[in-house]
């Protein structure tokens, strides 16, 4: 095992599958020479070369285009967005047209490519460099969206989004690339998509999240614990396709449940996750389900007051967390 930071591990996953598998090429912003805003691909281009690591110009369509292309045409293409917040020019790219590839030429056509984006706020990143973009692909049929929270998930998520015949959408929250850290195995491995993890096992509250707020939900849940309740935490780790049976045997066995997103609430995931358990797990419930998320304002402010207002923090989710265990 080595200790990594999610940012390490990020980059010893790509490093790693264009090692194994010719086809796999990197393409964004600053990604060669400078090695990434983020250094995510720091040394790629003295080892790969420019044809496999790509700097491209600061437009966001053609780098998913170009990306669409080459996956369409047998490359496994990892496009990386420098911040979620400029990822909307490929949305036609990707929502429009990769997302459909696979159904509309019944199974003939895959799209095996990557689109990697930081997002997230907690950085002083302001208006423009602080947003949540989950909700807006997770509802998109035929994309798969990863949310990694640990240096473990991270590499073993993405090599396994790297070796996938659809798109996948992998958001980085970068407030962890540094700041979190873990063991990684130093032997091969992977972690499938579509599969959520019990980071804490409990007995009386599930909370179920995802992302930098996997990290506020242990903390929280331990503090919790102290006080004589017993906590669960879920960790999502894909929200598209969602692990409804991870979610709904928890919510069986606990009857309350609490969900944490970053993201603002409304049409949010944490509204897909809760519909998912008054559809399956009504009868279980000894409460009503609770979400913690961002408040309903456009984009989260740069002042570092309205920022901690706008965030989700340890101490937020423990009162939430103890207002759901009176009942």
């Amino acid at each position: 095992m080595t200790v990594q930071t999610v940012i390490e591990a990020v980059r010893d996953g790509m490093q790693e599958e264009m090692r194994r598998d010719q086809s796999v090429f990197i393409m964004g912003e600053d990604i060669g020479a400078r090695g990434g805003v983020f250094l995510a691909t720091d040394g790629f281009v003295g080892e790969f070369g420019e044809d496999r690591v790509i700097d491209t110009p600061l437009a966001e369509s053609s780098i998913a285009g170009i990306a669409l292309g080459a996956a369409m045409n047998g490359m496994r293409p990892i496009a990386e967005i420098e911040f979620a917040d400029f990822i909307w020019p490929t949305v036609n790219q990707i929502v429009g047209e990769a997302a459909r590839a696979r159904y509309g030429t019944l199974g003939q056509m895959c799209v095996p490519m990557v689109l990697r984006a930081p997002q997230g706020g907690g950085v002083r990143g302001g208006l423009y460099h602080s947003q949540s973009v989950e909700a807006i692909f997770a509802h998109t049929p035929g994309l798969k969206v990863v949310t990694p929270s640990t240096p473990y998930d991270a590499k073993g998520l993405l090599k396994s989004a790297i070796r996938d015949d659809d798109p996948v959408v992998f958001l980085e929250y970068k407030r962890t690339y540094r700041l979190v850290r873990g063991e990684v195995p130093d032997e091969e491995y992977t972690v499938p998509l579509g599969v959520a993890d019990v980071k804490l096992p409990g007995d009386d509250i599930t909370v179920i999240t995802y992302g930098l707020m996997v990290h506020h939900c242990i903390e929280a849940a331990r503090i919790i614990g102290n006080e004589g309740v017993s906590v669960e935490v879920i960790d999502l780790r894909t929200i598209r396709p969602l692990d409804n049976d991870v979610i709904l045997a928890s919510v069986e066995k606990t009857g309350k449940v609490l969900i944490v997103h970053e993201d603002t609430k409304l049409l949010g995931v944490g509204g897909e996750v809760s519909a998912i358990i008054a559809e399956h797990a009504f009868d279980y419930l000894d409460a009503p389900i609770v979400r913690l998320a961002g408040p309903e304002i456009p984009a989260m402010p740069f002042s570092p007051t309205l920022e901690a207002a706008f965030l989700i923090d340890t101490e937020k989710v423990s009162a939430a967390i103890r207002n759901l265990a009176r009942y």
